[in-house]
C-alpha cells in the first residue's frame, strides 16, 4: 500500500511538472481588481438599455481615487465600484459614461467634441478587413497580377492624422497571400490604396498605383508541423520540480511572494497593470510602499518610408489598437515554464458582452545566476568563497498587434529591485519590390533587403511606462544627481582629476524633461521626509536602458501625436485623469491631449505626489535572421532601491536547496 502511495505521489508531481496549475479567482478583494464578467454584462445591460445601437470601444475599471484605496489597504474599507465607458452610438456621437456597479446607476453621460477617436474594436477590424473580397476593382487588380482571390488575406491599418481639418472613422487596408505559408506579413500585395469608411463599412477611396511581385512563400513557414528536415541544432530536455509548491501565492489577484505583496491587475487598453506593490522590511518589522501603478500608457511604432503606400504606418499600438485587447492566451511549458501559474482575464467586446481570454497571464519564479558573491583571499591560510542563488518572481504576458509579438515581463527580486522588460518576435513589415540582389538597388528603399523582393522598413519602437512610485509614501521628490569632472589645479595631489556628484532636487516638470545619454547622471524618486540612519533619503532610482531618442523632426504630424518621446524621462504630479500619454482619444488624434501638452503648466513635483514616465526605445535596423520571423530583441530597465534599506536586503537570504528528482519525471 505504501508502495501505491508512492507511486500516485510521483504521478501527481509530474502532472503538475508536465502540465502547470491554474489558479480560479477568489471574489473581488481589491479596489483596482478588473472587471469581471458579471460586471462587464451588467454594464452592456445599463448602457443598451438607454442607448440600443451603442457600440463599446472602452470598458474598463474607473480607478478609485488613490486616498480610498490607501485607506483600504490600511484598513479593509471597501471602495466604491464604478466603471468608464467609451461608446459610439448611431455611428458618430461618442459617449463617455461613468456606471456605478454597486447601484448600477448611469453617474454622468457626457457627449464627447473633439479631435480623434476612440480605440478600435476586434469586431470591426475584422470587418473591415473583409471588404476589399467582395469589392470589385481591388477583385480585378488581384486578377491582373495572376492572384487567387481566395488566397488573399486583408487588414485594416489606422491612417494617422496629416493635417487633415475635418476626420472621419477610416482604415487603410492592406492584403497580402497566405498560399504556401501561414507567414501572411511576408508576402504583401504592393501599389494598391484603399481606404474604408468603418462607421458604414464600405471602401471609399481606391488606386491601383503600381504592380510588384508578390514575394515567394519559399522557406518563410514557421509552424513547427510544416517545417522539412534540415533543422537546427539539438536542444536537450529540462525538468522544472518544486517539492515545496511555488514559492508565492495567488489571492484573486493579489499575489505575495517571498518579501513583495502586490497587485496584477488588467485592462483592456494598457494590459497588465502592477499595483500597490510593497516590500517588507525585516529591520521596521512592516511592508513599505514603493510602487502603486504602473503600466505601459503607449506604444509609438512610425515606420520610415515616405511613399503613398506607407506613409501612414505610425501606428499607436495601445490608443489605437487596445494593448489588453490584443493580449493573446499563453502557451502553457513554451511562454512560460512548467511550475507557472495562470490567469484569465476578461474584456468588452464591440456589442458590450464580456469576451474571455484564457491564460492571459501567467506567474512563475525564475531560477538561475547570481544574487551575491565574493571570494576573498586576503586572510592568511585561508579562502572564502560565499555565493548566493539569484531568484525572482516574472509575471508575463505577450500581446500580438498584427505582425508584432510583445513579450512583456515585470520582474521583481527579493533585493527589492524591480525589472521590467520587453521582448519582441514575430515578422517585419515588408515591403515587395522587383529587386533580388543589394546591387540592383539605386535609390534609397527605406529599409533591408532580407530576401529576394522583400524590403524590411526601418522603424522604431518607444514603449512609454506609466511609474507612480510611492516611494515609503505618497510625498516624493524627483533628484537628479549628475556626475561631473573636478580638474586638480592647486597640487593638493598627485592626481590631475577625479569626479564628484552634484546632486540636484528638481522642482518643476519642465527641469524633469530629461533626454539620457547626454551626460551622466544618477536619476531617483526619494523621500525626502523618510531617513535611513546614516541621514540619506530613503528611495529608488531608475537605471536606464540604451538611450534612444526620435529622429523625426518635432513639426512632422506623426511626431506631434507622439511627442511624449520628445524626452526619455518625464515627471508630473499626480493626476488620476493622466493616464494615457498619446491621449484619451489617440485614434487620428492631433496632439493635443498627450504628456508633452500636460506638462506646459510646469507644475511643482517637489515633495509631492508624483509620477515617474519613462521612455523606452528601440530604432530597428532590420536584418536577414530578423526574417522570416525574429528571435527576440529586448530591452529594459529596473527600479532599484537606493538608500531605501540600511543595508543588503538579501545579506541573510540563504540560496534554495538542490532538489534531487524522482525518478521516472520529465520522462516522455
Amino acid at each position: 500500500m505504501k508502495l501505491l502511495n508512492f507511486f500516485f505521489f510521483i504521478f501527481f508531481l509530474c502532472f503538475q511538472v508536465e502540465s502547470g496549475v491554474s489558479v480560479t479567482p477568489t471574489p473581488l478583494a481589491h479596489p483596482f481588481d478588473p472587471l469581471t464578467k458579471e460586471e462587464i454584462t451588467l454594464v452592456q445591460t445599463i448602457v443598451l438599455n438607454k442607448y440600443p445601437k451603442a457600440n463599446f470601444h472602452y470598458v474598463g475599471l474607473d480607478d478609485p481615487e488613490k486616498p480610498t484605496v490607501l485607506k483600504w489597504l490600511s484598513s479593509g474599507v471597501q471602495t466604491s465600484r464604478n466603471a468608464f465607458v467609451i461608446a459610439i452610438v448611431n455611428n458618430n456621437q461618442i459617449h463617455e459614461m461613468l456606471i456605478n456597479l454597486t447601484s448600477s446607476t448611469i453617474l454622468s453621460d457626457k457627449l464627447r467634441i473633439g479631435n480623434g477617436f476612440p480605440t478600435l474594436t476586434l469586431d470591426e477590424e475584422g470587418k473591415a478587413g473583409k471588404l476589399p473580397l467582395n469589392y470589385d476593382p481591388f477583385i480585378e487588380s488581384v486578377k491582373k497580377r495572376g492572384l487567387n482571390i481566395s488566397e488573399v488575406v486583408c487588414f485594416g491599418l489606422t491612417a494617422g492624422w496629416y493635417g487633415e481639418e475635418k476626420n472621419q472613422r477610416v482604415l487603410r487596408l492592406e492584403c497580402f497571400m497566405k498560399n504556401g505559408t501561414a507567414n501572411i506579413f511576408v508576402r504583401p500585395i504592393h501599389g494598391i490604396v484603399m481606404v474604408a469608411d468603418i462607421d458604414h463599412m464600405k471602401i471609399i477611396e481606391y488606386h491601383d498605383r503600381s504592380i510588384q511581385p508578390v514575394p515567394k512563400a519559399d522557406n518563410t513557414e514557421f509552424r513547427a508541423s510544416h517545417m522539412r528536415p534540415p533543422f537546427g541544432p539539438k536542444l536537450h530536455a529540462y525538468g522544472s520540480y518544486q517539492p515545496e509548491g511555488p514559492g508565492f501565492t495567488i489571492s484573486g489577484h493579489t499575489l505575495r511572494w517571498a518579501n513583495w505583496k502586490l497587485h496584477v491587475g488588467y485592462d483592456m487598453r494598457a494590459g497588465v497593470i502592477i499595483s500597490t506593490a510593497s516590500i517588507y522590511d525585516p529591520e521596521v518589522h512592516k511592508f513599505r510602499q514603493v510602487l502603486y501603478r504602473g503600466y505601459i500608457s503607449e506604444l509609438f511604432v512610425p515606420y520610415q518610408d515616405p511613399s503613398e503606400e506607407w506613409y501612414y504606418k505610425t501606428f499607436f499600438d495601445a490608443g489605437e489598437f487596445g494593448f489588453g485587447q490584443s493580449m493573446v492566451s499563453l502557451e502553457p511549458l513554451h511562454d512560460c515554464p512548467p511550475h507557472a501559474q495562470f490567469l484569465d482575464v476578461y474584456y468588452a467586446g464591440r456589442d458590450g458582452s464580456p469576451q474571455h481570454l484564457e491564460n492571459a497571464f501567467c506567474v512563475f519564479e525564475q531560477y538561475g545566476g547570481i544574487s551575491w558573491r565574493h571570494t576573498e583571499t586576503g586572510i592568511p591560510n585561508e579562502e572564502i568563497r560565499e555565493v548566493r542563488s539569484d531568484v525572482s518572481l516574472v509575471v508575463r504576458s505577450v500581446v500580438t498587434v498584427g505582425n508584432y509579438d510583445n513579450v512583456m515581463d515585470w520582474e521583481f527580486k527579493p533585493s527589492g529591485s524591480i525589472k521590467p522588460a520587453i521582448s519582441l518576435s514575430g515578422m517585419l513589415e515588408i515591403k515587395a519590390v522587383d529587386i533580388k540582389h543589394k546591387d540592383q538597388i539605386n535609390e534609397d528603399q527605406h529599409g533591408t533587403l532580407v530576401s529576394e523582393q522583400s524590403i524590411a522598413i526601418y522603424h522604431d519602437h518607444f514603449y512609454i511606462y506609466h511609474l507612480d512610485l510611492d516611494v515609503d509614501g505618497v510625498d516624493n521628490s524627483f533628484v537628479k544627481t549628475n556626475l561631473k569632472t573636478v580638474k586638480v589645479t592647486d597640487n593638493s595631489s598627485k592626481r590631475k582629476s577625479y569626479w564628484t556628484i552634484d546632486t540636484q532636487n528638481v522642482k518643476t516638470e519642465s527641469d524633469a524633461k530629461i533626454k539620457l545619454g547626454l551626460s551622466p547622471s544618477e536619476l531617483a524618486v526619494v523621500n525626502p521626509n523618510k531617513k535611513t540612519s546614516t541621514g540619506n533619503e530613503v528611495g529608488y532610482r531608475l537605471v536606464p536602458g540604451a538611450a534612444v531618442h526620435p529622429l523625426l523632426v518635432e513639426d512632422d504630424y506623426p511626431q506631434t501625436r507622439g511627442a511624449f518621446t520628445n524626452y526619455n524621462v518625464w515627471v508630473t504630479p499626480y493626476n488620476r485623469t493622466e493616464k494615457w500619454a498619446g491621449g484619451l482619444y489617440v485614434d487620428q488624434s492631433r496632439g493635443e491631449d498627450t504628456l508633452a501638452i500636460w506638462t506646459k503648466q510646469n507644475r511643482s513635483i517637489e515633495n509631492k505626489d508624483i509620477v515617474l514616465w519613462y521612455v523606452v526605445g528601440i530604432h530597428h535596423v532590420p536584418c536577414q535572421e530578423d526574417f522570416p520571423i525574429m528571435p527576440l530583441l529586448s530591452t529594459g530597465f529596473e527600479l532599484r532601491p537606493t538608500n531605501f534599506f540600511e543595508r543588503n536586503p538579501v545579506l541573510k537570504t540563504l540560496s534554495p536547496n538542490l532538489v534531487k528528482w524522482p525518478t521516472g519525471c520529465g520522462k516522455p
